[in-house]
């Protein structure tokens, strides 16, 4: 009887801890509502809509992403001034700061880099 007791307990216990995790778990917003979250604050902060995530990797403090923001429009749309913005976001998504990293005309490819620098 005391084998059958420990182990309902066991289970029980262990019943308890996978509850607490999928809490824990279902707290935390997922990669989508990270994404939404960071171009929704990100607009709100600097009055530009962003077009587009470039990069988006979660790092131990948090979520870390490059946003490309149309920052002047002109006509041809190929001239129009674009910009990457490292943007950086706590574990439940929230913007903890960011900061623009690059300006670059619309119509413009990347530089070729010998070595891939």
């Amino acid at each position: 009887m005391t084998n059958t007791k420990n182990t309902s307990n066991a289970q029980n216990s262990q019943k308890s801890s996978q509850r607490a995790e999928s809490d824990t778990t279902e707290d935390r917003p997922g990669p989508m509502q990270v994404l939404r979250n960071a171009r929704t604050q990100l607009a709100e902060l600097t009055g530009m809509s962003a077009e587009t995530v470039s990069s988006f990797e979660q790092t131990e403090d948090g979520w870390s992403l490059e946003v490309e923001v149309l920052e002047l429009a002109r006509v041809p749309d190929t001239m129009s001034l674009m910009a990457s913005y490292q943007v950086d976001l706590d574990p439940e998504g929230q913007l903890t700061g960011y900061r623009r990293v690059r300006r670059y005309e619309r119509g413009r490819a990347d530089a070729h880099r010998p070595g891939g620098r």
